[in-house]
């Protein structure tokens, strides 16, 4: 086997020398290999990366789970109160891998300003509200607080400040229709404290985000009443099977009629998840192309590097060398032109998605992709996965090419020579 790899290297070195025949194709077949592994390298960490943003993004403004009654199910409003005297709050205990739970409600509004006015939904929180999912999207100020007494301050999207002239620390009217259906509205003056970006439009069109005891008062609730409670679950691969068991703890056996609801966000922005499927298949497409872009230029390297080398096989055969121990001759060599492919494409792939995590170079339209920059996810067994499946691939498809070796006669070749 040492003979055999000090053979494929001298093979390999011989190659470079100006009159090769081979040297371009060989060249060829190296950047083939390289380029097609930038493009699956980048395809792979941006695919992922933007279905983990876009997942990120919706649960930190839904939760992965909503339990909330029948009639506020397909409602971004709070209509009728669920009581927090419930089992499974402020603990799911009875369903295992629930991060945490949070009780919620939603009241649509209008801020009105002297230049202009915007239709908005306030978002109810209290002291359970997981802030860090929404800290950072946060671009000024800080999250309100709110561990005292009913506080005014709101958190606002970067869009609705622009569009409403409103700065941090700027007080903002605020008026709410009242449940009882008078037409005199309720006026809340709230102090912006916050401007996030989530990058997510149809969130930072709509959300301003305070205390819930604003909503609980304007409803005329009491205090152990909220709009709905969000789930959050460790593992969002299991999104589908923990809503079905958050749902089954939450029926009520005594009074079916007050049975609450469940969906999963998965349900709820059905068009979103659907679209981010498409991604699988694009790079599974990638995937497929780039490797057997990279194997048929491997395949037309090595049959001219046989075709090069016929006197060479023939005098190795004169010698004693039997079919098989030539060809894996070949085969070292095409690994290792191979490994070099892979090494540059690797170094390049690996450093343009570096340059894109820190420094934010591509941007994309928040309005079609739900993200201003293209995110990345840089997971190394990924990569490693990567590679070792394009080596395995391409050396399984060279062994077919290689089967040439068994046709040259060592008389003819070396007479021919």
């Amino acid at each position: 086997m040492n003979l055999e790899y000090f053979i494929a290297s001298r093979l390999t070195k011989a190659k470079d020398h100006k009159s090769s025949i081979s040297a371009p194709i060989i060249k060829i077949a190296i950047s083939a290999i390289a380029i097609g592994m930038i493009m699956m390298i980048v395809s792979i960490a941006t695919g992922i990366g933007l279905k983990q943003k876009i997942r990120q993004k919706v649960a930190a403004f839904n939760g992965h789970i909503l339990i909330s009654n029948f009639d506020n199910n397909q409602s971004q409003v709070s209509l009728q109160p669920v009581s927090t005297n419930q089992d499974f709050y402020p603990k799911f205990k009875n369903v295992q891998g629930i991060q945490h739970i949070q009780a919620v409600a939603s009241k649509a509004g209008i801020i009105r300003t002297e230049k202009a006015f915007e239709g908005i939904v306030f978002k109810g929180v209290g002291k359970d509200y997981l802030w860090n999912n929404l800290q950072e999207y946060l671009v000024q100020g800080k999250i309100p607080k709110l561990n005292s007494n009913l506080n005014p301050e709101i958190i606002i999207s970067e869009y609705l400040a622009n569009r409403l002239q409103l700065k941090l620390n700027d007080n903002c009217n605020t008026f709410f229709m009242k449940q009882d259906g008078s037409q005199l509205p309720n006026l809340r003056v709230f102090k912006i404290v916050g401007i996030y970006n989530s990058g997510f439009q149809e969130f930072d069109a709509t959300y301003i985000i305070g205390d819930i005891r604003h909503i609980q008062r304007i409803n005329k609730w009491k205090p152990n009443q909220v709009g709905a409670f969000e789930v959050f679950i460790n593992d969002f691969d299991q999104i589908e099977q923990k809503g079905v068991e958050v749902y089954n703890n939450t029926i009520n056996k005594a009074d079916p009629t007050k049975t609450l609801d469940t969906q999963t966000i998965t349900q709820k922005y059905y068009y979103i998840f659907e679209w981010l499927k498409l991604f699988d298949f694009n790079i599974i497409v990638i995937l497929t192309i780039m490797i057997l872009v990279a194997t048929i230029n491997m395949v037309v390297a090595l049959l001219i590097l046989i075709l090069e080398r016929t006197q060479m096989i023939g005098i190795l055969k004169s010698i004693g060398a039997n079919n098989w121990t030539v060809r894996k001759i070949f085969l070292y060599n095409a690994a290792h032109l191979i490994t070099k492919g892979l090494f540059w494409g690797n170094l390049i792939g690996i450093t343009l998605l570096l340059i894109q995590k820190y420094f934010k170079i591509i941007t994309l339209n928040p309005e079609n992709y739900y993200v201003n920059t293209a995110p990345v996810d840089i997971n190394l067994w990924s990569i490693l996965l990567l590679n070792l499946g394009t080596i395995t691939i391409c050396l399984l498809v060279l062994l077919i090419p290689s089967y040439i070796i068994t046709k040259i006669s060592p008389v003819k070749a070396i007479k021919f020579s």
